[in-house]
């Protein structure tokens, strides 16, 4: 009888240790059911605004469909004219481009909420499986004590938001903001597809400030080190107009000559054939004269 009495305080505090136990993994559990739901939420969210970002960049481009037949009724528009629709077309790439890069952060957020659902999930099994005692799954203290693990080091911000934030830097004409912000996308991203169009941007944001020899160089960089980049004839097109305001003329004609054999069905080299008719030039060079004659 004794011994029963002794032995009554050890069963009763095991009791309730296992008691407080089981409440932390209620509350866990809990938790995790909460958190769950708020992610299938924001992902709802998410993939609602991925649609409607989708939308937008098919009506762009069918806008920009247009704009480019507009231009092919136009090859005998003045040089100002030309200079126009360039401009509105480099507009609209550059929407687009805003776009995409706004679907791309959208895709990456929905992948890092999915990510975080099932470290969760992979937590409360593991708080399941542990002994009493044991530390839950996660780096949480348990009742013994016990620390978090410590904070990852900063890392450069996602390539969509880096490259988004540039294009409206550029599109709000804070160049200097841009420039550093695209050399950013370059110097963390260098295979990134959207490296390219940072690259092309950088000669654009030159042109723009007059500097018509730094955005050559700019162009020849995108055509030489991205090949196969949508922003190629756009490049070229805009390499042959810095060459025509520097007064190189021949170099000028030759560099749209060039867009216009190499893609001649892009809106770039539509806007080429106008370029060199305003200029009283023609599309194809005249065949030179053979020894014979």
């Amino acid at each position: 009888m004794l011994a029963m009495l002794l032995s009554m305080p050890h069963a009763h505090a095991a009791s309730k240790e296992m008691i407080q136990l089981q409440t932390q993994v209620q509350q866990l559990q809990d938790s995790l059911q909460q958190m769950q739901q708020a992610n299938a939420e924001k992902m709802g969210v998410l993939q609602h605004l991925v649609e409607q970002t989708a939308d937008s960049v098919n009506k762009m481009s069918a806008t920009m469909d247009a704009l480019a037949q507009t231009v092919k009724t136009q090859n005998d528009a003045t040089a100002t004219k030309v200079d126009g629709v360039s401009s509105q077309v480099q507009t609209l790439n550059d929407s687009v481009d805003e776009l995409k890069a706004r679907v791309a952060a959208l895709n990456k957020a929905m992948q890092d909420l999915q990510a975080q659902s099932q470290t969760l999930a992979a937590q409360q099994a593991g708080q399941q499986g542990a002994p009493v005692g044991a530390a839950p799954a996660g780096g949480l203290p348990n009742a013994a004590g016990g620390a978090p693990p410590a904070a990852a080091a900063p890392q450069a911000p996602p390539v969509g938001d880096l490259y988004q934030s540039a294009l409206r830097d550029y599109n709000s004409a804070r160049y200097d903001v841009a420039g550093s912000e695209f050399g950013d996308v370059l110097k963390y991203y260098p295979q990134d597809d959207l490296a390219g169009n940072a690259q092309f941007y950088l000669g654009e944001i030159a042109y723009r400030q007059g500097n018509y020899q730094g955005a050559i160089k700019a162009y020849d960089l995108t055509v030489e080190q991205y090949s196969g980049n949508p922003k190629i004839p756009a490049a070229q097109l805009r390499k042959g107009e810095a060459l025509i305001s520097l007064n190189q003329r021949d170099a000028g004609v030759r560099e749209l000559r060039s867009l216009i054999q190499r893609y001649p069905q892009t809106p770039e080299a539509q806007q080429a054939r106008s370029r060199l008719n305003a200029m009283g030039v023609r599309i194809n060079p005249a065949p030179k004269p053979s020894a014979a004659q």
